[in-house]
């Protein structure tokens, strides 16, 4: 029998939240966390409210970037009003660069193990003489925060995967950090968009990748990105499942090497919409 995609989608969302409900029968299902930003127009006018859906869609385990309309500490105790927690934070490079005892505070105050930059700033093509300038950096950052009782990641964006002779700026970054003090965060969108394949990356890098964001891609976007600048329309995220990425293959991987956080990230404007479909796929396919 066929179904369209809207009919799927609906007789998804019922098998996935029968699964949420029936508890973790299946030892590979994961803890489904959400990355707030996907949710950042409405956080800009009803924090509360908008906590309040995100509940409804059985997420506990959530990433914060950028704090709405609050201090770390009140958004903290919205979080734990609705069960639910914030195990890791994003900042800028000039936040770590000139601010990082505001960047520990608001980590701790949320009570974060991850901390997390998403961009490095960077002129022309990203090579190999920047990306051992930052790893530079990520160690330096990621020290002081360890002894802070805390873990530094880096969230790649897609132009550390350009191509060249001897490998990529992302293999510089990996050999030049120290996993005692630096790590990264895999978001499958921004490096199938750097021409890399995800799952494979986790497995070339089985103990680097303690969080991954999931995301999908709109079937037909060029790949890799000619540009490689870390840039698609908000509009090429789509559900889970009904893009390009094998997000079966991805999560199979990422189970295999002891992923701690699987965030969903969704930058579309169908994001309140997308995020509970793309959760009842993940539970559809075992995970």
């Amino acid at each position: 029998m066929q179904i369209g995609w809207t009919s799927w989608c609906t007789m998804a969302i019922g098998i996935g939240f029968m699964m949420i409900g029936v508890g973790c029968q299946s030892s590979k299902k994961i803890d489904v966390g959400l990355q707030l930003y996907s949710l950042r127009a409405d956080f800009a006018k009803d924090v509360p409210t908008t906590l309040d859906e995100v509940q409804t869609w059985g997420v506990h385990d959530t990433e914060v970037a950028g704090i709405p309309n609050m201090n770390a500490e009140e958004l903290n105790t919205e979080l734990q009003k609705r069960q639910m927690h914030a195990s890791g934070i994003h900042f800028g490079w000039e936040d770590f660069n000139t601010n990082m005892d505001k960047v520990i505070k608001d980590a701790k105050a949320l009570h974060c193990h991850y901390v997390t930059l998403a961009w490095i700033p960077h002129k022309g093509r990203f090579d190999f003489a920047q990306a051992e300038t930052a790893a530079a950096k990520f160690n330096e950052w990621g020290k002081t925060l360890a002894d802070a009782g805390l873990h530094f990641t880096y969230h790649a964006h897609g132009y550390e995967f350009r191509p060249f002779d001897n490998g990529t700026a992302f293999d510089v970054l990996v050999a030049k950090t120290d996993p005692k003090y630096a790590n990264f965060e895999l978001d499958i969108f921004w490096a199938f968009d750097g021409g890399a394949d995800p799952a494979a990356l986790l497995a070339k890098y089985p103990d680097r990748f303690p969080q991954v964001h999931l995301k999908d891609m709109k079937k037909g976007v060029p790949i890799p990105n000619p540009k490689f600048n870390g840039s698609e329309p908000v509009e090429d995220d789509v559900v889970l499942g009904a893009g390009q990425i094998d997000i079966r293959g991805v999560l199979a991987e990422a189970k295999k090497i002891g992923v701690k956080h699987y965030y969903i990230e969704d930058e579309s404007k169908e994001a309140p919409q997308q995020i509970p479909q793309s959760i009842a796929y993940i539970r559809s396919i075992g995970f």
